[in-house]
Formats: structure tokens, C-alpha cells, sequence
């Protein structure tokens, strides 16, 4: 997949619209009842990148952002304000926000993963796009440095230990990550009237399966 390992514009996204969508068929029956079931395993985020445009300096950066990804062409790093921290957005990041896994004495690779609970449903959504110097991971309760106790692939979400975790040792990890996303158009739309008139453009972002 073609993606470039670039961030859009922080201070450009935070005024941003957007969130998880999901899929799902719904077919009535004739007793009136409803089987529903989805496609899809995981949610799909959507944003709007125009709202966050507030001067022609900054729709300057965002056109060339745009064409140095090719419009549609090039996936890039999106940070999500609302939803980028392996905590609530308030809380500090902890070692201890997420559980990967358990160890099993052979196994070195671990996935970043973030659980999202409701009532006692679970969501496990898989996070391959880290910020890597945010990763902090502890196995057993003790923490693990990266470099000497794991090296991170921060294009893939994924955690390498030097040595295998032991058997029933409880991998966790806090984090800050990014949504791997490419602009949903191939075209941006404008005027200079237009936008001194306080005209927003429309910059539609879609995440992507990486």
C-alpha cells in the first residue's frame, strides 16, 4: 500500500469533525423482527480537515499537503484529538493503560491494541500507527525499555521483545498513536471571495486498512 509516514498538520486537524463509523446490514423480517449483522470487524474513522482551516495561510498548507500526497494516491498520519491516547484525554499516559497479551515464554511479538468497554461489551481495536517515543510497556508489573528490552515498529504497531516474555506475564503498554488515513477526494475546492466571505472548504479524510 502506498502511504507516507507523515502527520497532516496538527494545529490544522484539531478543529477538525469526524469520528467511527461502522457497517452494518439490517434485513426486516415479515414478522416485523430485524436480523442485523456487519461486514466489518472494525470501525472506520471519517473526518472533515476543512473546518479546521481558519486563515489562506493555512489552506496554503493543507493544498500542499494535498498535493505532495497525490490527492487520493498517498495514505499519511492523522491525530484524531478526540481519541489518541491509550487513556481518557485528560489522564496521563500509564504503562499500565492497555493489556497486549500474555506471556507464554516463546513469544516476542506483541500487537498495540486499545480496548474500548461499555456494559460489558469489549472493543479491541488495533493501533498500527504509534507515536514512538510515547510507548511506554511494563511485562509482569516491571517496566521495559525500548531499545534494550524491545524494539518498536512504529509503521506497523508492533513490539519486538529481546526476550521472550515469561509464562503468564501480562504485557501492557500506554501510548499516543496516530489514524492511518488518505483525503477521500481528489479535489479541493475554493475561492478567494469565497473564503473572505468565511466560505469553509469541504477536505473529506477517510482512515485506511494498513
Amino acid at each position: 500500500m502506498s502511504f507516507h509516514e507523515v502527520r497532516f498538520p496538527a494545529n490544522l486537524s484539531i478543529g477538525s469533525t469526524g469520528g467511527p463509523e461502522r457497517r452494518t446490514e439490517i434485513v426486516t423480517l415479515s414478522n416485523g423482527f430485524e436480523e442485523r449483522n456487519s461486514p466489518w470487524a472494525h470501525s472506520r474513522r471519517r473526518y472533515d480537515a476543512g473546518l479546521g482551516v481558519r486563515s489562506l495561510d493555512d489552506l496554503t498548507e493543507v493544498i500542499a499537503f494535498f498535493e505532495a500526497r497525490h490527492g487520493q494516491l498517498y495514505g499519511f498520519r492523522w491525530k484524531d484529538w478526540t481519541d489518541f491516547k491509550s487513556c481518557r484525554p485528560s489522564a496521563r499516559i500509564d504503562m499500565f493503560d492497555q493489556k497486549l497479551g500474555i506471556g507464554d515464554g516463546g513469544r516476542t511479538v506483541f500487537s498495540l491494541v486499545k480496548s474500548y468497554s461499555s456494559a460489558g461489551n469489549i472493543y479491541t481495536r488495533p493501533i498500527v500507527k504509534p507515536v514512538g517515543a510515547s510507548v511506554i510497556v511494563a511485562v509482569g508489573g516491571k517496566p521495559v525499555s525500548a531499545g534494550s528490552g524491545f524494539v518498536l515498529d512504529d509503521t506497523r504497531g508492533e513490539m519486538t521483545f529481546l526476550e521472550a516474555p515469561a509464562e503468564g506475564a501480562i504485557i501492557t503498554a500506554g501510548f499516543e498513536y496516530d489514524v492511518p488515513v488518505r483525503f477521500d477526494t481528489d479535489r479541493i475546492t475554493t475561492s478567494l471571495a469565497g473564503f473572505a466571505a468565511g466560505e469553509i472548504p469541504s477536505i473529506p479524510i477517510m482512515e485506511v486498512r494498513v
